[in-house]
């Protein structure tokens, strides 16, 4: 039986302070099967190799994974073109953004530093290892760098970037990113999260590869959460400077990621077929999303992942809130950014094409439209 006194152990200062991470939605209370478009998940879900790959992994489940994943990271090289000896894996990329923090800043004085809509995971980081976030404000929804530049200190440990960003949809261009490269100390580390980068086909766009093969204080990482559809297996990359792969190497788990998720995550990244079915299919239902819901005047940028950032106005009747009430009451589930301080704005997530129709259809009627 616990003591009823308030004695015990006293976490360290801050960590209480924490909003543990809450992933987006699935379920209406009083609602069967409804649709979750809140997690920006893989409309079309895994590729049937992975699926198999990982199926075939349940015959060696009494055995250690190999702790350096060294079958998926000879797939993940042979695929970017990449040195396996500057790649390492992790349980998501989340893991590996944590383990950045973990490795380059600590408590006290030392600073992280993002862009004002960053992910959350950013700020998450930063306090779990008690030093200091900072945030630098965004110019329409798109991170400046000039901002950003402005507060970098001495202090300055560890710079995160998603690019694009999530929830906003937003990128940084090549010569704009290198700019910000290019304002940092060589002991700053700047972290180029590239979670969407499959995603994107424009030529001014740089998933941050070549600077992390150029520079020894960038590091880019990746994830098979998102066009690869195997989120549920928890499985990211990332790709750096020896020093900073050693660095982070040390400070992971020594089998952070599981048997079954490294067999399916080696057969998606070789499937290439299947990736160009789920990034033509994302290309075409992400135009039909915005030439629907554009006229609406409920998107303020059109994004260049799996999902768009709508913006409402602050009319009674019309707000985020209410659309959200409203996309509820039809049984879809979009993001609510109020943790991110944008409580005007849903993030809808690019699904199949009759979730796509009837979320379009529901925003019409809601609008008025």
């Amino acid at each position: 039986m616990l003591d009823d006194d308030d004695r015990g152990p006293t976490p360290r200062t801050g960590i209480m302070q924490i909003t543990p991470y809450k992933g987006g939605e699935g379920k209406i209370p009083g609602v069967e099967n409804p649709v979750k478009l809140s997690s920006n998940e893989n409309a079309l879900g895994a590729s049937p190799k992975a699926k198999a790959a990982y199926i075939a992994a349940a015959d060696k489940l009494e055995l250690y994974p190999d702790g350096a994943a060294r079958g998926l990271r000879a797939a993940i090289a042979e695929t970017h073109a990449l040195d396996p000896a500057r790649i390492i894996c992790g349980a998501g990329s989340d893991e590996l953004l944590q383990l950045l923090a973990r490795t380059y800043a600590g408590p006290g004085a030392d600073e992280i530093l993002f862009s004002e809509y960053g992910f959350l995971v950013y700020r998450l980081a930063a306090m779990q290892v008690g030093c200091v976030p900072v945030t630098a404000p965004e110019t329409a929804y798109t991170v400046d760098v000039d901002a950003m530049l402005a507060k970098v200190s001495d202090r300055t440990e560890v710079v995160y970037l998603a690019n694009p960003n999530n929830p906003t949809g937003t990128y940084l261009k090549s010569d704009e990113l290198r700019r910000l490269h290019a304002g940092l100390s060589p002991d700053t580390v700047l972290v180029i999260d590239a979670a969407y980068a499959e995603f994107v086909d424009d030529p001014d766009y740089e998933d941050g590869i070549a600077l992390a093969t150029e520079f020894n204080n960038v590091v880019t990482t990746r994830t098979f959460s998102k066009i690869y559809g195997l989120a549920s297996l928890r499985v990211g990359w990332a790709y750096g400077a020896p020093r900073i792969i050693e660095a982070i190497d040390r400070m992971r788990g020594p089998f952070n990621v599981t048997t079954p998720a490294m067999a399916a995550a080696e057969a998606a990244i070789r499937d290439t077929d299947f990736l160009a079915q789920g990034l033509a299919h994302n290309r075409s239902w992400l135009k039909f999303l915005i030439d629907e819901l554009a006229p609406l005047g409920i998107v303020p940028n059109p994004g260049v992942g799996n999902f768009l950032l709508l913006k409402f106005p602050n009319t009674p009747g019309k707000t985020a809130a209410d659309a959200d009430a409203h996309l509820r009451s039809k049984g879809l589930i979009l993001r609510g950014l109020k943790p991110y301080k944008l409580g005007d704005c849903l993030r809808l997530t690019v699904g199949r094409e009759e979730p796509n129709r009837r979320v379009a259809a529901a925003l019409k009627e809601f609008m008025g439209a």
